[in-house]
């Protein structure tokens, strides 16, 4: 009897015509796809495609067998995935992306608590400044902002991602607060030049009734991480624009300022990623659920919203 990994090698490829196009959306290399195919081929003594350097095709026999098993597929795929979902005990590695600060600081301490509820859940955690492909790459979810929405990826938001200005309190001794997003330009910017685009992040700032404004900053201090911000503007460097989770435990300790506290920059959402699957891996839905549960419990989203002040 064949097994479910060959019968998927070869269904996925007879609809993307590329067995790396197939490897892409099962999470496996094109060399692992091409063996499993080439497993059934023999083990049913027919030849299912037509293989070229540039192009993937059935073959008269191929396109009958896909026919025959497609739907099947799916059932069967639908009814592993729901009992694991349903009734299994969440088990396996959980790979998931993090930004480096928030994911240390917020997300990280709810991981104790998840593993006393799920022994059997290994975690494989990787703190990146980066958006990941989670198919490609093989990732159950991640946790950031922006991440592209292709086919069979959903998000659920967890937090506002708000911008705002600080600084060390001694670095501010002696000088007068800004009174609007301009005045910025009179202290230190420490500023982040961006990986992908090469340049300089620029702020529009919004005030709570609405209004814009742009944030002007001297580039004094020029860095290409967000930890590297907080840390420059901790050591009294100058003003930094920062996302509200990085620092939001140095506001609450006194060891930053808010600057412009009627003033944010709104960069979107900090959102959880997961594959849109019908039925979720249980560790993967239990870790989507206990995350929700704890940003709502701890109120995270006003905490992090820029702008309530």
């Amino acid at each position: 009897m064949e097994t479910l990994a060959n019968l998927e090698a070869f269904v996925r490829s007879a609809e993307c015509g590329s067995f790396s196009e197939a490897a892409r959306r099962l999470s496996l290399t094109p060399a692992a796809v091409s063996r499993n195919v080439a497993t059934l081929e023999r083990n049913l003594g027919v030849r299912l495609f037509y293989r070229s350097t540039r192009k993937l095709s059935l073959t008269e026999a191929g396109e009958g067998f896909r026919q025959a098993v497609a739907g099947n597929l799916e059932g069967l795929q639908a009814a592993i995935a729901g009992l694991s979902a349903d009734g299994g005990e969440p088990v396996g590695t959980l790979k998931v992306s993090l930004p480096p600060t928030f994911g240390m600081s917020h997300v990280l301490p709810l991981l104790p608590g998840f593993l006393a509820r799920h022994p059997r859940v290994r975690p494989e955690w990787h703190f990146e400044n980066r958006q990941v492909d989670l198919v490609a790459e093989g990732y159950d979810a991640a946790i950031g902002g922006g991440f592209a929405l292709s086919p069979g990826i959903v998000a659920r938001t967890l937090a506002p991602a708000h911008i705002i200005a600080v600084a060390s309190p001694a670095y501010m001794r002696g000088r007068v607060p800004p009174s609007d997003p301009v005045g910025l330009e009179a202290f230190d910017g420490i500023v982040m030049r961006s990986l992908q685009t090469g340049r300089i992040r620029h702020w529009t700032m919004r005030d709570v009734v609405g209004g814009e404004m742009a944030a002007e900053q001297l580039e004094s201090v020029v860095v290409n991480d967000p930890s590297a911000m907080r840390e420059a503007a901790l050591l009294g460097l100058g003003v930094a624009l920062v996302a509200v989770p990085d620092v939001r435990a140095d506001l609450d300790g006194g060891d930053l300022v808010r600057l412009l506290p009627r003033w944010y920059a709104d960069a979107g959402a900090i959102s959880l990623y997961f594959a849109s699957r019908a039925h979720l891996p249980a560790k993967t839905r239990a870790f989507v659920d206990w995350v929700v549960e704890a940003f709502k419990t701890e109120r995270l989203a006003e905490r992090f919203a820029g702008s309530l002040g």
